[in-house]
């Protein structure tokens, strides 16, 4: 009979009603604690029949128990209730927010003060609208008087005493559509919506984590903090951030470039300390892999034992002696224990695999293009130098290794938080470092294979040439006048710095390079330059070849201290007036 004046699922209706979806969110409700039983908030004593003005009301009543309602006495009429064997009048769906209700049956004599005699008694009424045909309706205050008005539905009314036909008539109360009603349901819901989106966003600032400290900005005080930091291990990865936050910002210019170039090199120089690192736990890793195979052949060698006792049990002249009970027991654990013994041989063998996968993986060899016969004796000859420095960098690594784990011993850095991540960078550059020296080791044995080809092909040419000549002696004379016209060419062409026409067109690139940077540059911007070009130039041939070009080329001391450096200067205009 009686509804709570806000539905306790009011959030997520509000919710379903804009388009949002319902969110649980912890906290104080907008509402007063509120008893949907009784149907109003707490600390308001309950209906009863007893209390003034409301005896029209009974008090809640269960569901299973029959109604039984009584005879309503008024000041002007009488209220005579329907039959209870009758089923209960009829209604339509109930609008949301709805506060108005619609009357019909009214007595054809029954005026505005009667009805409000009537219905006053189920709250305060707020508006009625009456028509000439016997109905009319009633705006209450509260959603809840509704429910107190639809009790009266079916009830016998009756004017004084009179039973004339216009004085009687049968009450009919039911729900009805109002604009007032939705427009301040409506409103209701936006508030709700609005007090679950604020509740939303206080929970979302709550649970957001705290934003990181700012990053200083640069200054030769600061400068000189992050320069100590970075010779700290401990504090190197918050300077590095640092650094990397200043170098973006753009504060490098050639005031601080000294500065920041020596920061540079203290970061560089924690890389040795890393690889050292990252080859400590290597050597741990293996170590450990290697103890876990042993451990699981000597498991495995122990199940195949016992495997071979269950087999030896099963045999006929063992089995015999056994009850029914005790050969399905051992039948039982030998299937177990080849269950157990197969698992474990399958782990061992999946861990071998892997380790011939990678060896496998280490020795693949990538094919490259065929080269010029006149470039294969140099090219050989610079791969070579390449592996061998490669070689000697390995073996230097290896050593300050050797000598970093007799000084440390067998402590470890657990207090690095970023020591997992740079432990897997170093990984992969040693890693490429292997591979790159296995390609130069693959094509230096490719170059000198080519080079021993070339060797012999000179030597059948050679050859050729010996018997061309003893076979043709008509033509010596011929032969003669034209090697005497040749010498003075091949003395020019002795003479000459340039001694191929590959070298004369790097000449003509590398002038055209240094014209344009009159200031001159080193010869690692200079190859890397001519990398692009061709990868396969080596910076030493560069080198000499410019070096023979005095008139061309000039070398020069630029830059003092830390910054000291050898720079490339073009200066064949001026040495074309020298020559």
């Amino acid at each position: 009979m009686t509804l709570p004046m806000s539905d306790p699922t009011a959030w997520a209706t509000a919710m379903n009603n804009l388009g949002m979806a319902p969110l649980g969110i912890a906290g104080q409700p907008i509402l007063p604690d509120f008893d949907p039983a009784l149907g109003m908030m707490t600390g308001i004593p309950p209906i009863t029949p007893m209390m003034p003005g409301l005896g029209i009301v009974p008090p809640p009543i269960p569901p299973d128990m029959p109604v039984v309602k009584e005879i309503i006495h008024c000041k002007s009429c009488t209220l005579f209730p329907p039959n209870p064997n009758l089923p209960p009048p009829a209604t339509r769906e109930r609008p949301p927010g709805c506060k108005t209700v619609f009357v019909g049956g009214l007595p054809e004599n029954g005026t505005e003060q009667i009805i409000v005699e009537v219905f006053e008694q189920c709250g305060e009424i707020i508006a009625i609208r009456k028509s000439k045909k016997n109905f009319c309706h009633i705006r209450f205050a509260e959603e809840y008087m509704v429910d107190k008005a639809l009790y009266l539905s079916g009830y016998r009314i009756r004017l004084g005493s009179s039973t004339d036909k216009k004085d009687t008539g049968r009450l009919h109360v039911d729900f009805a559509q109002a604009r007032d009603d939705l427009y301040e349901w409506e409103c209701k819901q936006r508030m709700l919506a609005r007090e679950e989106r604020h509740r939303r966003r206080m929970e979302e600032e709550r649970l957001r984590p705290p934003s990181p400290p700012p990053v200083v900005h640069y200054s030769d005080h600061e400068c000189s903090i992050v320069a100590e930091k970075l010779k700290d291990d401990s504090k190197f990865s918050e300077a590095v951030q640092t650094l990397l936050t200043w170098i973006e910002r753009g504060e490098v210019n050639r005031r601080s470039a000294n500065n920041f170039y020596s920061m540079i090199q203290s970061a560089n120089s924690h890389v040795r300390r890393l690889v050292n690192e990252k080859a400590a736990h290597e050597k741990d890793m293996e170590e450990a892999r290697e103890k876990f195979k042993q451990a699981l052949s000597g498991i495995l060698i122990q199940f195949e034992q016992i495997v071979a006792v269950y087999h030896s049990a099963s045999k006929q002249k063992a089995w015999d002696h056994f009850t029914k009970a005790q050969r399905k027991n051992i039948s039982v654990w030998c299937k177990q224990a080849e269950e157990i013994r197969n698992i474990h041989n399958d782990e061992l063998m999946g861990i071998r695999r892997e380790e011939e996968m990678e060896m496998s993986d280490d020795e693949i060899e990538e094919t490259t293009e065929t080269k010029e016969t006149e470039e294969s004796v140099s090219q050989a000859e610079a791969l070579k130098e390449e592996n061998d420095s490669l070689r000697w960098q390995l073996d230097a690594y290896r050593n300050e290794v050797e000598l970093l784990k007799q000084e440390q011993g067998k402590a470890q850095r657990e207090d690095d938080p970023n020591k997992e991540q740079q432990l897997k960078l170093l990984q992969q550059a040693l890693q490429g470092m292997q591979q790159h020296l296995l390609k130069v080791q693959e094509e230096y044995k490719r170059k000198e294979a080519e080079l021993e080809k070339i060797k012999d092909d000179k030597l059948q040419v050679e050859k050729m040439l010996e018997n061309l000549k003893e076979k043709e002696s008509c033509a010596s004379r011929l032969c003669a006048s034209s090697q005497d016209s040749d010498c003075p060419l091949e003395k020019t062409m002795n003479s000459s710095p340039i001694k191929s026409e590959r070298e004369a067109l790097l000449v003509g690139i590398i002038s055209t390079f240094l014209h344009v940077h009159p200031f001159g540059a080193s010869i690692e911007y200079i190859c890397s330059y001519l990398h692009r070009l061709d990868n396969k130039i080596c910076t030493s041939d560069v080198e000499c070849l410019m070096s023979r070009l005095q008139h061309t080329f000039k070398q020069e001391m630029t830059g003092v201290g830390a910054s000291l450096e050898k720079r490339w200067k073009f200066c064949g205009f001026e040495g074309l007036k020298l020559t």
